[in-house]
């Protein structure tokens, strides 16, 4: 059966501003650029626990972003930057649907982070959860879904997932939405191919799903709620939090499971199984297979771990299948979306977006006004 690929691309018009936009007046901005104060490093800690899970914590502060991991920065600093934003995280306010959290993180992002680097946003497709689902009910049974109509159906004739199409081709970025696959599985296989193109890749997103793809040439930039401004989180961030390759961190997620997308971990069936076991398992065998396969012919710990992952593999194995990202999703890179982005419709578009979203919050309104996004 023929998947259906919707992508969606700017149109490059250069719009006249009517109105002047200004991040401030609605929202603060922070200088990403700064470097943080004490206090600063304290609440980042706190920050990056709360994305991976309550018990890691981060020694560092976060870096500005000209400061690249790895010892050759002046070879990787002339790379080319490909920014690819996941689309759907950024719509939400907590568990609910938001069209103001958009509005907010995608001034702060064109205006402070990707400037004029290439942009490619991507949205799960219909359906993209459901491979996963068949294998685990429970896979992001909570959340609600995003592309149903908003509240206020005067104002949004069309189904919020078109509003944001609207709003990025407008600001000449590409949007690219496959039925069948998650926004997640788009990605891993657009920035492998990017990667082939020997550009470095940035993934902005709060979804810990993509540290699996961190490399020297793979960056995630994380949008700090509590700091009000989008951070970068490098091969470096890993190593300190974890202090161990990011190879292994699809591994250790696989047994320790991911309360956020429903997926739970072996402490569910072996309860004396913690990260610290985990951790140094995986360190010493590398990978969940290697650790399953010597486990099946030898003791590779503990009676309560050697128990745990003797009987709970095919479990283990399940959650794996779970949380990789695909690579092989059937899209190709364009290359008209590694040019240099065009800013000059950011002003105006995004300026009146705030303006459509405020007038959708009063009680009244004129009939007929604001039906589409200008």
């Amino acid at each position: 059966m023929m998947k259906m690929v919707e992508i969606a691309m700017p149109t490059n018009l250069h719009i006249k501003p009517t109105l002047t936009f200004n991040p401030s007046a609605s929202i603060s901005t922070w200088n990403l650029r700064k470097k943080p104060r004490e206090t600063t490093k304290r609440k980042l800690g706190a920050v990056f626990a709360s994305i991976s899970s309550s018990h890691d914590t981060i020694g560092e502060e976060l870096w500005p972003r000209s400061e690249l991991c790895g010892s050759n920065k002046e070879k990787r600093a002339s790379k080319k930057r490909v920014f690819f934003l996941d689309v759907n995280p950024l719509c939400y306010a907590g568990s609910t649907p938001s069209l103001h959290s958009f509005a907010h993180w995608i001034s702060l992002f064109f205006s402070q982070v990707s400037l004029t680097d290439p942009v490619i946003a991507v949205l799960d497709g219909d359906g993209g959860s459901e491979h996963r689902r068949q294998l685990l009910p429970s896979y992001k049974a909570h959340r609600r879904k995003f592309s149903r109509k908003s509240s206020a159906p005067q104002k949004y004739p069309v189904e919020r997932s078109h509003v944001v199409m609207d709003v990025l081709t407008k600001c000449n970025v590409p949007v690219v939405k496959i039925e069948g696959h998650e926004a997640d599985d788009v990605v891993a296989t657009l920035a492998g191919q990017v990667l082939q193109n020997r550009h470095k890749v940035v993934i902005a997103s709060p979804d810990k799903d993509f540290k699996q793809l961190i490399s020297e040439d793979v960056q995630i930039v994380l949008p700090i709620a509590e700091l009000n401004r989008w951070s970068f989180y490098t091969l470096k961030h890993y190593i300190s939090q974890y202090n161990c390759d990011p190879c292994s961190d699809l591994s250790f997620r696989c047994i320790m499971g991911d309360e956020v997308d429903g997926v739970p971990g072996i402490q569910n069936v072996a309860p004396g199984f913690g990260r610290k076991t985990a951790l140094k398992l995986l360190k010493k065998h590398g990978s969940l297979q290697n650790l399953l396969d010597a486990a099946a012919v030898r003791t590779v710990g503990k009676k309560y771990a050697q128990d745990a992952l003797t009987k709970h593999s095919d479990y283990l194995r399940r959650n794996y299948e779970i949380l990789a990202l695909r690579s092989d999703v059937d899209v190709q890179l364009k290359e008209e979306w590694l040019v240099e982005r065009d800013r000059c419709n950011d002003s105006i578009i995004l300026s009146n977006f705030f303006k459509l979203l405020e007038q959708s919050k009063r009680p009244t309104y004129q009939s007929g006004s604001h039906s589409k996004i200008d």
